[in-house]
């Protein structure tokens, strides 16, 4: 009984150590809102953001239109009417004209083959498309100089038949299609990995052509993610400066692009003429990115095929 006494009055003086530390807690949290740190946070990464492009984006751009009318809009007008500087802008015109059309062609194969069928040495193909992404647009200069070059491995034969390739138009093109092939490709092979294949083995099913499936099935499915490619190709195409300054032999008024152009007239001191024909390349630019945004805009069944293709990836791991 005694010892049972002595164990009830140790319980009552043991201290209630719950409250002494629940309290200051209390205290601490006590007025202060959670959601507070987190709105300046993303209020300062915001405005770094702003910032950012404002920096690197915006001001390039304010920069080149206040160069080009630097001197009137006289000047400017003369800049782009210029006989060497619609050379140029034609030629870029023409190269675009023929080689997005043929990425056209090729995205659209390459990605059919990849998202329908199954073959050996697809995954070669997939890594042979991005191929333009990881070499270096002067690398891919030097190499058609090594193929079809005075002493590369047909320059005498193209030189004993009368045929020039590097240091004119065909080897512009050649060296445009080979930096922009990617484009279309890359945009079609997600949305059509989305879609299936149920569709089309429906239409075979019913007794439709490979030809009606495409053009009724196929290509009204994927238009706005082959617009979005052929957007993005055409801009690439008349964009590009490190593969065709190595081809085109910079010939004025012959093998000159609006890049090439615009380097030839800075180079001389001509900054005024530079820029006016810069601003021109600038303007496509923006003309790129508010397509894209349409496009973007008017394209729900793309949003959903890619959230389809991870809901399906992720089943799959599971």
């Amino acid at each position: 009984m005694a010892a049972a006494d002595a164990q009830a009055a140790q319980i009552t003086r043991t201290p209630d150590v719950t409250g002494a530390y629940a309290l200051p807690t209390e205290d601490a949290l006590r007025g202060r809102n959670p959601r507070r740190g987190f709105r300046w946070g993303r209020l300062l990464l915001i405005v770094l953001a702003l910032l950012f492009l404002g920096a690197f984006l915006l001001l390039p751009l304010v920069v080149v239109f206040a160069q080009a009318l630097s001197k009137g809009l006289h000047a400017y007008v003369a800049a782009v009417s210029d006989p060497m500087a619609w050379a140029a802008i034609k030629l870029t015109l023409w190269v675009a004209a023929i080689a997005v059309p043929m990425n056209v062609v090729f995205g659209v194969a390459a990605a059919w083959a990849i998202t329908k069928f199954e073959f050996r040495g697809k995954s070669t193909l997939i890594t042979l498309i991005d191929l333009p992404f990881a070499v270096s647009p002067v690398i891919a200069g030097l190499t058609y100089i090594l193929i079809f070059g005075a002493h590369g491995w047909f320059g005498p034969y193209l030189q004993e038949h009368d045929i020039r390739v590097v240091f004119a138009v065909p080897g512009i093109v050649l060296a445009t299609i080979f930096v922009t092939f990617p484009f279309v490709a890359r945009e079609l092979i997600p949305v059509m990995q989305a879609l299936g294949k149920d569709d089309e083995e429906t239409a075979l099913s019913l007794g439709a052509s490979g030809w009606q499936t495409f053009w009724h099935v196929t290509l009204p499915n994927i238009r706005w993610g082959l617009l979005y490619g052929v957007l993005l190709c055409n801009a690439r195409a008349m964009g590009e400066f490190g593969a065709v300054s190595v081809v085109s032999g910079h010939i004025r008024g012959l093998t000159n692009t609006m890049p090439l152009h615009v380097e030839i007239l800075y180079n001389e001191y001509n900054y005024a003429a530079a820029f006016a024909v810069a601003s021109l390349l600038a303007l496509l630019a923006l003309l790129t990115l508010a397509g894209k945004s349409i496009l973007e805009w008017r394209q729900p069944e793309l949003r959903d095929g890619a959230r389809m293709l991870r809901e399906r990836n992720l089943k799959g791991k599971a």
